[in-house]
């Protein structure tokens, strides 16, 4: 029987290299910088390079270590080049945070096919692709890890608001977390998801732009702050979650029903 520290709660992820995409703002800025703060080596994947070199300084400067990796989430060889180039700098890759997404904001009878190929391809395939990379590499080295997706609580409830696609999306990428888990559990590689409601982001800005203050709907008035996010992360990619794997956690403020 493993013998477990009481209580088996520890954060500390020295020796760890994180890759995290979508980290050039919003909620993946937050994560990054968290992971960081926690000991571990982060790899900032995006498509703004300048951002991703600011933010990297900025954790370098606060003693940690980050690379910037420009990646364009809808081209798979970059998202398989990415990992490559977080383990030749940084070393193995032993947590994944699948975090870049893009909303749709239409109807859907209204959307362009290019569009629609964009929205899956960001939200879906690439968090699809890129956990079997990073599992790939795992798997060969004999080493267990944490895979985090980030979902959305769209993924269980769409009011018809125009974004039925997003919804998809998401609900896909819940999906992808529990099939993953289970192929991968005999693999010691750990796939859970995280699920929030309305957080501060640009994506969020935008939302916001187009429908006004929706704050004012949600029983506790305000939008949630990505540091409220810190704990789920850390919890996910620790040792304390050992045995959990294909769980989709909910952190949205008690906004919509369930």
């Amino acid at each position: 029987m493993t013998d477990y520290p009481l209580p088996n709660n520890s954060t500390d992820l020295s020796g760890q290299t994180a890759l995290v995409t979508g980290a050039s703002s919003g909620l993946g800025l937050r994560f990054a910088k968290v992971l960081a703060s926690q000991g571990a080596k982060v790899a900032l994947a995006a498509r703004r390079r300048d951002r991703l070199e600011a933010i990297a300084q900025e954790i370098r400067d606060a003693g940690g270590e980050a690379l910037a990796v420009e990646m364009d989430a809808t081209d798979a060889d970059q998202l398989k080049a990415a990992v490559a180039k977080a383990e030749a700098e940084l070393g193995l890759v032993t947590i994944l945070v699948n975090n870049a997404g893009i909303p749709d904001a239409q109807r859907a009878h209204k959307m362009e096919i290019d569009l629609i190929d964009r929205v899956l391809d960001i939200n879906v395939r690439a968090p699809f692709v890129l956990s079997c990379e990073v599992a790939r590499r795992l798997m060969a080295a004999d080493q267990p890890g944490r895979i985090v997706n980030i979902a959305s609580s769209a993924a269980y409830h769409y009011a018809g608001a125009g974004a039925a696609l997003y919804s998809v999306s998401k609900a896909a990428v819940v999906r992808i977390t529990e099939a993953l888990a289970v192929e991968w559990a005999g693999k010691k590689i750990n796939v859970n998801a995280i699920a929030p409601g309305a957080f501060e982001s640009e994506m969020m800005d935008g939302m916001l732009e187009r429908m006004g203050d929706i704050a004012q709907h949600f029983p506790r008035k305000r939008i949630g702050n990505p540091a409220q996010l810190d704990s789920t992360l850390l919890y996910l990619v620790s040792p304390a979650s050992d045995a959990v794997t294909g769980t989709s956690i909910r952190v949205d403020d008690g906004q919509g029903s369930r």
